[in-house]
């Protein structure tokens, strides 16, 4: 008789099931409209995460309370948010045109209204993955909250240690807490989350601001004080989602007039026929490379392009990117912040109208049609495949876009080496389902050699979510023979919608050239380099440059 053989699961297809399931759970709870993200409707999802154990979030498994993957989460969070019971997730449905004032998180995008003390909504306009992002990120904050209560409460009537009320004392305070009363209330907070005191010190400043330098010591009050009752009163946290936002998304219904914007600019400036560069990438690379360092170089003699590059990227330069921006806008560049909602701005360069000896690329060589290159601000997850397919339709049906190439240039999570790396990716592969998205692409690592950046050439993973990101899952992409070198999140849809285009639809040229290349913003592998870890600061200006300088030698055939 032949033996069973025991069949058992590795880590990365428990974690990959983790991530399946936390994507079919919220796409049914937004479905159904609300869910008690603590309560019965909520432990699918709360399971999921736990299992997953996602890098960013750190210890989430553990009873002490995860200080780095909530300073994460926080930045991704509109202010106020620990304070509320009721988060509903809203389509853009007219609160800018009314008293309340639009709360945006640090580093996201979005429009948040604090409707009243319990109450904030969250404008979700950039699609599913906006969606995921917050749901995942609301859910690690409530298990936190949790941890903070089972170590204060002390019974189920609601008595609460000694630390709690000491902590509760200093909160109440309107003042800010000289240092003294500052340190004392860390003593005791680092009591409540299971930590050090000099863990707590560390992290303390970054998640205050001028405004509220005690920040910190709030939100771990709010979310424990919320969790307690929940459990004292039964007073449960809900996440609703509005009837708009439910009957909008999909639709394309903000990309839509982003592509229609676009267009509408181009035709009346006489660009429609024109050859058209789509260039996916930040409001300031293209531009400083074409005009800012011949402008600079009197200013900051004997320096080197990327010196100027950097200081142009540091916070206090406004004054100096003012002058470069007035250069370009003299030269064809036309700006066109965005209003459709989908927080992508754009910036249209008529090559026709540039004085090349004012530029970097003194020796370009233009045919006798002169290209536009269309330069958009990153998209979001999704939101990637929305917005290029609706820009590489026809104008009203009829005027096809005669667009030659379409470049992605962004941040990426690498698999092997370290910060500011770059990775060229020869196929993008769809997380859950393994579709996969082969092409030609222009970029090759030779074209980065000797720049003394470590340059890595292979498939990348298309995440749902950068707080998914799961070590045993992502071993496995790299390590098998999958062989992925790094991972991003709007790879795989922004070829989806190339490839419809120019191969099905015809509405593109059918021998579009495509150009991807992604610069290290962590490495999910290696502890201490994850997401959570904190930016990259000046590390990501030079590969984020040469990238940029690449793409545009090809567009303008320099080399």
């Amino acid at each position: 008789m032949k033996e069973t053989k025991h069949i058992s699961r590795s880590r990365a297809q428990e974690s990959s099931a983790a991530i399946e399931k936390m994507y079919i759970t919220m796409r049914h709870l937004f479905n159904r409209g609300f869910y008690k993200p603590m309560g019965v409707s909520g432990d699918s999802l709360r399971e999921s995460l736990l299992a997953l154990r996602p890098e960013i979030y750190g210890n989430i498994a553990e009873e002490k309370v995860e200080l780095n993957g909530l300073l994460y989460v926080i930045e991704r969070l509109p202010i106020g948010i620990e304070q509320c019971r009721f988060i509903n997730l809203t389509s853009d449905e007219g609160y800018s045109k009314s008293h309340f004032q639009a709360i945006v998180p640090p580093k996201r995008r979005r429009n948040c209204y604090r409707i009243d003390e319990e109450q904030m909504n969250v404008e979700i306009t950039r699609g599913r993955s906006d969606i995921y992002d917050i749901l995942t990120h609301l859910t690690f904050i409530f298990i936190e909250s949790h941890k903070i209560k089972n170590r204060v409460l002390l019974d189920d009537g609601g008595e609460v240690s000694r630390d709690w009320l000491k902590l509760e004392q200093a909160v109440l305070q309107t003042k800010k807490l000289p240092l003294v009363e500052k340190e004392k209330a860390i003593s005791h907070v680092a009591n409540i989350l299971g930590r050090t005191f000099e863990e707590v010190l560390d992290i303390y400043d970054a998640f205050g601001s001028e405004n509220a330098p005690d920040r910190f010591l709030h939100v771990i009050y709010w979310l424990g004080k919320l969790a307690i009752e929940e459990l004292v009163d039964n007073n449960k946290r809900t996440i609703t989602f509005s009837p708009v936002l439910r009957e909008r998304l999909g639709h394309h219904i903000h990309g839509e007039i982003w592509a229609t914007n676009i267009k509408e600019v181009l035709k009346a400036n006489n660009l429609l026929k024109r050859p058209i560069h789509v260039i996916s990438a930040n409001m300031h690379s293209v531009m400083n490379s074409i005009f800012a360092t011949p402008l600079l170089k009197s200013k900051f003699k004997d320096k080197s392009d990327f010196f100027i590059y950097e200081e142009l990227s540091k916070s206090g330069a406004k004054e100096t990117r003012n002058i470069v921006e007035e250069l370009a806008l003299k030269n064809g560049m036309i700006s066109l912040p965005d209003s459709s909602g989908t927080n992508i701005d754009v910036q249209i360069f008529d090559t026709a109208k540039i004085d090349w000896s004012k530029t970097a690329f003194a020796k370009a060589k233009l045919d006798d049609e002169k290209p536009v290159i269309i330069v958009m601000d990153y998209a979001f997850g999704e939101q990637a495949y929305e917005t290029i397919d609706e820009l590489l339709k026809p104008y009203k049906k009829d005027t096809l876009l005669n667009v030659k190439s379409v470049s992605i240039m962004g941040k990426a999570g690498i698999l092997e080496g370290g910060k500011g790396d770059i990775m060229i990716p020869t196929a993008h592969i769809n997380e859950g389902t393994a579709d996969n998205y082969f092409f030609e692409n222009e970029l090759t690592g030779k074209m980065f050699e000797g720049n003394d950046i470590a340059v890595f050439e292979g498939a990348m993973v298309t995440v749902l979510g950068t707080s998914l990101q799961n070590r045993d899952l992502l071993k496995f992409f790299h390590e098998s023979t999958w062989g992925v070198i790094g991972l991003e999140m709007e790879g795989s849809y922004y070829q989806k919608a190339i490839q419809s285009a120019s191969k099905i639809r015809k509405s593109v040229p059918h021998d579009i050239k495509v150009r991807y290349a992604y610069y290290a913003s962590d490495n999910p592998l290696e502890t201490g380099s994850t997401l959570a870890s904190g930016g990259l600061g000046t590390t990501g200006v030079k590969p984020t440059y040469l990238i940029t300088i690449k793409i545009l030698e090809q567009i303008f055939n320099v080399k």
